[in-house]
């Protein structure tokens, strides 16, 4: 359902978060408890729901509850169209008891509530809609101090430990919108005009990968994302009844020639992971294309087909690093990629240029075997820095080259550092503010767990990629997700990041001070 996540938190013990002093006199008589826990999630412009303060309340056996008033605060009411509030019964979120919905017009407000709760514990979901106007530089924090009963008494909401601070942000494509399923594999680059493009799978049909009727979609913000102009769909290679399609977008912007590329994966028919066998037909195996705008994105060519420049025909498949590409300090374009070799084994590595697009040179094996999904970045002059997704599970490997993949050596952070669910993750270098002082910074963003993805997590490494400190990470979105995102600079002081919900994609700001703290 359009709107719809579901959360999950343990319940066990929730009440014995604070000592009994905690609690109002109220409380103490009646043995009735009031818990608020803020979620970890952004709130959205374009979202029907983001709830974002669950309040579980613990009644006795014997007792009642008759709530009348929930007494809240919001720090920036008037980027807020309405706050929701659902009666869920149970724990996970759902919409499908909305008891009353609020519009604040001031920073501290009532909203009436009239409930008669049975004995156990009961939640309450409040949940905010954005204006579509609203601001994506402000945080937004909502909470709930006390709850009004029939009688008149005020029960102290016991507030849990967390950030109650919600960036914002904008859902760019919801499943559903243009009656497409599923968007998915976001690639986010800014032009020198500071547009911020942003490309990504329409699937038509359903949710699964390649093969299967799946466009290339862009959206384009001229803005610094505070809203996105309708999706052009800039590739189409086959149509709802052929099977084929194109997708798994890589995109870069070369800075000399003002240019944006765009690398997708093509299909014909079954001719993807699974059923592409090599040489260089696309009816044999899937093909390297690429598409260019040269007007900040407002236009972009017919499809280029490379496959023959850069692919090896004993390869089975040869394909890119969906996220993003980047141009070197010599003006090489470099994209991240991947190939099955004969063997059927994949291996990451790379496809550059160095004559700005006109030719592409490829066929160089890569580092590691089973690892798929890569992101590349320049560490030195002439360095590049691969970071992998690696079937093996639990970690990101990584390795170096300063020949232009020819060779390629381990990193020390290797297989070690970065925590990975065999998901795609992003890797960026920015030159950024820290602490008063410009300094090139590494931001790595993905569901920072080994198991499951969810937990959206965006890191930075202050001394290029050889530490990751827990101390500069930030959670940006705990909900179960499809996992994949892109990370780019908008500014000196900010970090932009497109990510994937579940068939959803969506857009956040995020202040470079509060991941290097």
């Amino acid at each position: 359902m359009r709107g719809l996540n579901v959360f999950l938190w343990p319940v066990m013990n929730v009440f014995l978060l604070c000592n009994v002093e905690c609690y109002s006199q109220s409380e103490l008589a009646s043995g009735i408890r009031a818990v608020a826990h803020s979620a970890s999630i952004p709130v959205l412009k374009g979202r029907a729901e983001n709830p974002v303060l669950r309040l579980a309340i613990s009644i006795p056996d014997g007792k009642t509850f008759q709530s009348t008033n929930l007494h809240c605060s919001l720090n920036n009411f008037k980027d807020v169209e309405k706050i929701n509030v659902f009666n869920t019964g149970a724990e996970p979120f759902s919409t499908t008891n909305l008891i009353t919905y609020f519009q604040p017009t001031s920073t501290v407000f009532n909203i009436p509530v009239s409930l008669d709760l049975q004995p156990g514990i009961r939640f309450l979901w409040l949940s905010i809609v954005l204006k579509n106007d609203a601001s994506v530089n402000k945080k937004i924090e909502l909470r709930c101090q006390q709850i009004t009963d029939g009688k008149g008494n005020k029960i102290a909401v016991i507030q849990q430990k967390g950030n109650n601070a919600k960036y914002t942000g904008v859902a760019i494509r919801n499943a559903g919108d243009n009656g497409v399923n599923t968007y998915r594999i976001p690639g986010l680059v800014q032009t020198n005009k500071g547009t911020l493009i942003g490309v990504y799978d329409v699937r038509y049909n359903n949710s699964s990968d390649l093969p299967g009727y799946i466009d290339l979609g862009m959206s384009r913000s001229t803005d610094s994302g505070r809203s996105w102009q309708p999706m052009k769909v800039i590739m189409r290679m086959g149509g709802p009844n052929d099977n084929s399609g194109v997708g798994d977008p890589s995109i870069l912007f070369d800075e000399t020639t003002k240019t944006i590329w765009v690398a997708a994966l093509w299909s014909k028919g079954n001719h993807s992971i699974a059923g592409s066998i090599g040489g260089l037909s696309p009816d044999s195996t899937g093909q390297w294309l690429l598409t260019k705008s040269t007007d900040d994105g407002n236009t972009w060519s017919e499809p280029m087909n490379i496959t023959a420049q850069i692919k090896d025909p004993a390869w089975k498949l040869f394909f890119q690093g969906p996220g993003k590409g980047i141009m070197m300090h010599d003006g090489k374009l470099v994209f991240p990629a991947q190939y099955w070799d004969a063997k059927n084994i994949p291996y990451s590595t790379i496809v550059y240029s160095d004559d700005h697009g006109n030719t592409w040179k490829g066929k160089m094996a890569g580092p590691k075997s089973n690892t798929t999904e890569s992101q590349i970045i320049e560490t030195a002059p002439g360095v590049l820095m691969l970071n992998m997704r690696d079937n093996r599970g639990n970690y990101r490997s990584v390795a170096t080259s300063a020949n232009m993949g020819q060779s390629w050596t381990e990193h020390p952070s290797s297989y070690n550092a970065l925590v990975d669910p065999v998901c795609m993750g992003s890797l960026i270098k920015a030159r950024v503010m820290v602490k008063g002082k410009m300094k090139d910074v590494l931001f790595f963003s993905n569901p920072a767990t080994k198991s499951g993805r969810y937990n959206m997590t965006i890191k930075a490494s202050l001394d290029m990629g050889e530490t990751w400190s827990n101390a500069n990470e930030l959670l940006i979105d705990e909900r179960q997700c499809y996992g994949y995102s892109c990370l780019t600079k908008i500014d000196d002081h900010t970090i932009g990041i497109l990510y994937e919900g579940v068939r959803d994609l969506y857009f956040v700001k995020v202040p470079v001070s509060d991941l290097i703290r």
